[in-house]
């Protein structure tokens, strides 16, 4: 992000990026808490904390890890002692703040009655190129059935973690929880989201970023 600051605490309309992040996540009526996956290292956090005192759904913090897969696991681990097993969790990036609680909702209904879990995705819409070791194309992908992956994902919180604890332990490679649960067996639900639930990435993101969530507010 060509920043001093981690992306997730950049300014976005005045405010922590993450901040709007959480909002969105506790803006939704059956989310009944939110906890945040903070580095060990973090000296940012507990500032924005006070200043999201007024959100009683966020329940507070718990310590990352190296890794996506085991920081997931941490929380999952944290959650245990308040849920039960069955219990549904939402996995969401931080920095995707523009998710639309529309979306959450389409997500909730439509995977409740499953038993693998789903994940908000798009489906691929441009031509997909595979490239060789010196940046030339190899060949061409067929778009056919892929999607990209978004977050929130949903699962239940033991089928979640025992997928992950297995993932880890065999050292296989888990970019999203989708991914955890597909090794174990599972076949997790793609749930159509919306193009403006973007991940920052890089700089220009966050003018896109801004302007999505003008529109979204009708501002813009």
């Amino acid at each position: 992000m060509q920043a001093a600051l981690p992306k997730q605490y950049l300014p976005l309309l005045g405010r922590p990026l993450i901040a709007h992040t959480i909002e969105r996540l506790c803006a939704h009526p059956l989310v009944r808490g939110v906890i945040v996956g903070i580095s060990p290292q973090d000296t940012h956090w507990a500032g924005l904390r006070r200043d999201l005192a007024r959100q009683p759904k966020l329940l507070g913090s718990f310590a990352g890890g190296a890794t996506r897969a085991e920081t997931v696991r941490n929380g999952l681990k944290a959650l245990q002692a308040h849920t039960e097993a069955s219990d549904w969790v939402l996995v969401h990036d931080a920095v995707r703040p523009c998710v639309r609680v529309s979306d959450m909702d389409k997500l909730i209904k439509s995977v409740g009655g499953t038993s693998d879990g789903g994940l908000l995705a798009l489906p691929v819409s441009d031509t997909v190129k595979r490239a060789d070791d010196n940046g030339c194309v190899r060949e061409t992908v067929a778009r056919a059935g892929l999607w990209r992956a978004l977050t929130p994902q949903m699962f239940r919180i033991g089928r979640l973690l025992d997928a992950i604890e297995r993932a880890l332990k065999s050292g296989a490679e888990i970019t999203d929880e989708a991914a955890a649960v597909e090794a174990a067996g599972g076949r997790p639900r793609l749930v159509m989201g919306h193009a403006d639930n973007i991940k920052i990435t890089v700089p220009e993101d966050l003018a896109l970023a801004e302007l999505f969530l003008r529109r979204q507010e009708g501002r813009a």
